[in-house]
């Protein structure tokens, strides 16, 4: 379990970049409450997060982050972080950690992050480096690594194959309704643990 004292450690260090896959309830619309930060509030959330399920983004794509925590829980109307609560509710994963690979690199075309660091490898392996100690600091045991997208996916499999399990389903920003984002997700969830147990 996550001590109160070790997420505030978590929040001040990497809330700019990070979060946990916990939103408050859905209201009467389907993006209503997602950047409902409240639900970090007290201590009765501390009995959901797990930092044995790490999801993992790309890059943030619409400039940093303003208030801790803020990461996929966009507030803006044109986000579609509200697919990663409907996909995810009252599964195994709920609660887990969430972060990006690359920090501090605004780009909302994956090519282009992907060309970036294609050409920059040693930037790449600051960021690899800085998640290793990310997921030390969390104290991560065994995780598995949720990657949101093809490139994140890459990525991962690049540095982490050999070591760390790894899950990848589409990215929530795909144009594919909140049911069908959910059926791909269940399915895969389905799949791993049928090969896992």
């Amino acid at each position: 379990m996550i001590t109160q004292e070790k997420f505030i450690k978590i929040k001040e260090k990497y809330g700019f970049w990070s979060s946990w896959a916990v939103w408050s309830e859905q209201g009467t619309t389907p993006k209503s409450n997602v950047g409902d930060l409240s639900i970090f509030d007290g201590n009765e959330i501390l009995k959901i997060l797990n930092p044995n399920v790490i999801f993992v983004g790309l890059n943030i794509s619409r400039g940093a982050i303003s208030t801790p925590l803020a990461n996929f829980h966009d507030r803006r109307t044109e986000a579609t972080d509200f697919k990663i609560r409907y996909a995810f509710k009252d599964t195994q994963f709920w609660g887990g950690y969430m972060t990006d690979i690359i920090k501090d690199y605004d780009q909302v075309d994956s090519v282009k992050v992907m060309d970036f660091l294609k050409e920059n490898r040693d930037y790449e392996l600051e960021n690899i480096n800085f998640f290793k100690s990310e997921l030390n600091d969390i104290e991560s045991i065994d995780p598995i690594l949720i990657a949101f997208g093809s490139s994140t996916q890459k990525i991962l499999k690049r540095h982490f194959k050999n070591d760390l399990r790894i899950l990848s389903v589409s990215h929530y920003a795909h144009f594919m309704s909140k049911e069908t984002y959910r059926d791909e997700v269940i399915n895969k969830v389905s799949i791993y643990n049928s090969l896992n147990n």
